[in-house]
């Protein structure tokens, strides 16, 4: 009898687990199903007239900066300097994001402090002078690569996308934070690092500063939804291709996505979510702890040469000292005394540092070094340049407060395990330390939509074709589409003219950005390159992609460096001049 009920046991749990493996397709497309909302809660906090509402616990993105949300509210009769500041715990390093704004008497002021998304957890500090401070412990929602930032209601989100909010035993297909819209963010850096950014109510209620961040978030390489398309979309988002399809249409280095039915929304949000690869750009930082042989993460190699140590040079340097102070001083001993070696090592010593010291500042100098690349997108009609860079940085000495304006970010390398500077957000974006630290390598991301009147224009004189550079940088190389042919563009200092040469055989014409970055490497494709389509694509009636040199078109190239390379892919479309 004792024997039997260990088979019988046996046999139910083999029929059980027949039963739910047959039905685990089943259990699967129920489970995953539906999303997780991670929008947090409110924690309220007071000090006197000055009321501070702090959302902690909401979703953060998996690269870029977490948009903290701070409601500000003045009871007194006189404004308030307020300064809110973040700074991670857990590991992360002691860098701090701060904000300073003005609170005005009886008013309410909503405040957004970007920090690092590598943060999972810190304190917020609200600051107001003549006030006690406050503190706020948060901790952070980690969503993965399926992070989305919904503006409008988790009612309209629902009823565009046909999509419920799971329960606790489900698990979601992505986590999803709300934020209204007449709240929103207005700065790019808020929305660049989440996967997709959806529109959920009527686009019409959105602000129009808020409007053009989100279009400057799109043409740069984000991910954006509309669920209710506007009559006057093409006003808002002027580089959207004609068409009511609701597929991904792509949008400078981004896409736009629209759609009416709730059928087509959900799907249609899951298929952008199931295609992430990374964001705009991909800085590569150093190797986890556990991987030190490595040079960057993933084995990459370093895009500036001489950001490696000269280690065989200086293994040659202290071969020599170690020969003049062993055998060189033992017969040093021998013929002087051993008087004479108490004199002569230290002496090799100091000779030895000398050289050390004297190789630094002779080779690696006290400039900061530096390689750039970028892709930029010329919108001549709006008189602006979209602009992806990647660049590599190694100084001796760390350099100044570096300043970013609000339609621009810097982005950090993925995977890193601590804040990567103090950051300050007060106008715009101050890297005000751990930008560079000394002797260390260092890539950061750039993304900007900023104003420029670069452009490359054309006229025909006597039926020769003579262009003009005002790109304002020397233009290397290129191609020109006029009249259903290539043309192959000269060289051309800034501000210089020359006359196009006989078109480019239809046989011979290559992808231009594969061809005019030929040379340049894996590396930089995994960095900057990929999954840019349409930037990558033919070229457009009148279209022109060019490759310059110099220091590019983003925010960071006003600094001064020592340029060991630069290389630049310029696109647009020419102007044609009058006779």
């Amino acid at each position: 009898m004792r024997s039997a009920l260990p088979v019988a046991l046996l046999l139910v749990l083999l029929g059980a687990s027949r039963v739910s493996a047959s039905s685990v397709p089943a259990l699967e497309e129920r489970v995953r199903a539906g999303y997780r909302n991670a929008t947090g809660k409110m924690e309220a906090l007071n000090a006197g007239p000055l009321r501070a509402s702090v959302r902690t616990g909401m979703l953060k993105p998996p690269r870029g900066y977490t948009p903290l949300e701070v409601v500000l509210q003045n009871s007194g009769p006189r404004p308030l300097q307020v300064r809110l500041s973040f700074q991670g715990h857990y590991g992360t390093g002691a860098r701090t994001s701060q904000r300073t704004l003005e609170v005005g008497p009886l008013s309410r002021v909503v405040a957004w402090l970007p920090v690092p998304a590598v943060l999972q957890a810190g304190n917020l500090t609200v600051d107001a002078s003549g006030l006690e401070r406050m503190v706020q412990p948060m901790y952070l929602d980690d969503g993965g690569e399926a992070s989305v930032l919904v503006l409008g209601t988790a009612k309209d989100f629902e009823a565009g996308l046909g999509m419920q909010e799971t329960q606790e035993e489900q698990e979601p297909l992505f986590a999803v934070r709300f934020v209204e819209e007449r709240d929103a963010p207005r700065e790019l850096s808020a929305y660049v690092g989440y996967s997709a950014v959806v529109i959920a109510g009527d686009a019409t209620q959105v602000p129009a500063d808020v409007w053009a961040v989100l279009e400057a978030y799109a043409a740069s390489g984000g991910r954006l939804l509309l669920t209710r398309t506007p009559r006057d979309v093409k006003e808002r988002l002027p580089l959207l291709p004609d068409g009511a399809s609701s597929l991904p249409k792509l949008y400078g280095f981004g896409s736009v996505s629209q759609c009416s039915a709730s059928a087509a929304c959900g799907p249609l949000l899951t298929g952008l979510l199931s295609d992430i690869s990374g964001g705009p750009v991909t800085p590569i930082g150093p190797p986890p702890r556990w991987e030190r042989g490595n040079a960057l993460q993933g084995g990459e190699q370093p895009l500036l040469s001489n950001a490696r140590a000269p280690v065989g040079r200086f293994l040659l340097l202290i071969f020599a000292f170690t020969l003049a102070v062993g055998p060189g001083g033992l017969m040093l001993a021998r013929r002087r005394g051993p008087v004479s070696v108490l004199v002569a090592v230290p002496l090799v010593s100091l000779v030895t540092c000398l050289a050390l010291v004297a190789w630094s500042v002779l080779v690696d100098g006290f400039s900061v070094h530096a390689a750039r690349y970028s892709l930029t997108w010329l919108d001549g009609e709006r008189s602006r340049a979209v602009t992806l860079g990647v660049a590599a940085w190694y100084a001796n000495l760390p350099p100044d407060a570096v300043k970013l304006p609000a339609s621009s970010t810097l982005l950090p390398p993925d995977g890193s395990d601590e804040a990567p500077a103090d950051l300050d957000w007060t106008e715009g974006l101050t890297v005000t330390d751990g930008f560079l630290p000394p002797r260390t390598y260092r890539e950061w991301g750039e993304v900007a939509v900023l104003p420029s009147r670069a452009r490359l224009v054309v006229r025909d004189e006597g039926g020769a074709l003579r262009v003009q550079n005002a790109l304002g940088t020397a233009l290397e190389d290129g191609y020109l589409k006029r009249g259903g042919v290539h043309y192959r563009l000269p060289a051309l200092e800034d501000g210089a003219e020359g006359t196009l040469g006989g078109p480019v055989p239809e046989a011979e014409v290559p992808v231009p950005s594969d061809d005019l970055l030929r040379n340049l490497g894996e590396g930089l494709y995994a960095r900057l390159l990929k999954d840019k389509t349409r930037f990558r694509s033919d070229l457009p009636e009148g279209g022109f992609l060019v490759r310059t040199g110099g220091r590019g078109m983003t925010p960071t190239a006003t600094l001064k460096v020592e340029l060991d390379a630069g290389v630049h892919l310029v696109r647009g479309q020419v102007v044609e001049a009058r006779p």
